[in-house]
């Protein structure tokens, strides 16, 4: 039973400490808060400033635009120096564990894949405080073993995508963070253990091949992709997983296969209608996985991705242009010197 919640939401502008030209968070009135789904929720007139330091952050994917559970829940709106996330931000607690909920899409599902603003979206993670990342996203499967409705823990991905931003490190400022091992292997061991323990079907491991669409794929690329040995295709984790490890965030993605994309001849082509109908009957599980999984993070936040900035920036830090100083400060002030 979710406990009574208040729902406040709360504006935070883009800042960072360094710099003099910023301003620190601060409460707005908001006769218009976005409704929340957790029972009990109501809207305040103001709020006041949120500690959100290592937050666990949520970014749903199709079907997932609320979490359930949350107690005190409020939205914020983050301004950043690259444009506007998808929607407001969630926040609050669950089971004890600050968490930080963003849906990918904005609600309505009204954004489409190849214009999200991944740079936007993970910044604002950053910016509220969030140290682990987990991604819930549809998919299609690959193999004939991962069934519609099975949950897949990937470690590896491809990309295919063509026209998308995916690093922060640019108007004269060069970085270049290790990427072998995309997904945290900490979280994908937490999130392995809470499906076990739910009695979920799970799969250990995988890569995502991360197409461009909007499209879904034609009959030659599905069949090309199997041979090439990928394991499910999606539209959007990849540019997140950069994004997350320029920003020192841990991220894992939790896979929801929802249908054969279109190689297997014995199932019916992919269409919108079959992966809603699969996530309807899956949203669910999904949640429960959540659920289970965010209390055994507990301590889980010295994972080497939280340095991984340490050694990547090539650019001398007396030819960083004031600009980016400033632009990319919530970054790279602990390790550029002024």
């Amino acid at each position: 039973m979710t406990k009574k919640t208040t729902h406040k939401k709360t504006t935070q502008k883009n800042a960072t400490k360094s710099t003099p030209k910023t301003s620190a968070t601060k409460s707005t009135a908001s006769s218009s808060a976005r409704k929340s789904t957790a029972k009990g929720s109501t809207k305040s007139a103001s709020a006041p400033p949120v500690d959100l330091d290592e937050a666990v952050g949520v970014i749903g994917g199709s079907g997932l635009y609320d979490l359930e559970g949350l107690e005190d829940v409020r939205e914020i709106d983050v301004s950043t120096p690259f444009g506007a996330p998808s929607d407001a931000y969630v926040t609050g607690r669950l089971n004890g564990q600050k968490m930080v909920f963003l849906p990918r899409h904005g609600r309505g599902h009204r954004i489409s894949p190849s214009e999200l603003n991944f740079r936007a979206n993970i910044w604002g993670m950053k910016k509220l405080g969030v140290t682990r990342i987990l991604s819930v996203s549809a998919v299609g499967s690959m193999r004939k073993d991962v069934r519609p409705g099975d949950f897949v823990v990937i470690d590896q991905f491809f990309d295919r995508t063509r026209h998308r931003a995916d690093t922060f490190f640019t108007g004269g400022v060069v970085a270049h963070v290790m990427f072998a091992d995309p997904v945290c292997p900490r979280l994908r061991k937490t999130l392995l253990a809470a499906g076990k323990k739910l009695k979920l079907r799970m799969h250990d491991g995988g890569t995502y091949v991360n197409m461009e669409g909007p499209q879904f794929s034609t009959r030659a690329e599905s069949k090309i992709y199997r041979q090439w040995g990928v394991d499910v295709i999606g539209m959007t984790n990849l540019q997140e997983a950069k994004l997350a490890r320029e920003a020192e965030i841990c991220y894992a993605t939790i896979a929801m296969a929802t249908d054969y994309d279109c190689w297997h001849e014995g199932h019916d082509d992919v269409t919108v209608e079959a992966i809603l109908e699969v996530m309807h009957k899956n949203i669910g599980n999904a949640k429960k996985l959540l659920l289970a999984a965010v209390p055994m993070l507990a301590g889980q936040d010295d994972c080497p991705d939280g340095s991984a900035l340490r050694h990547a920036i090539m650019t001398s830090h007396d030819r960083i242009p004031a600009e980016a100083r400033l632009r990319l400060g919530l970054l790279i002030d602990k390790y550029v010197k002024a």
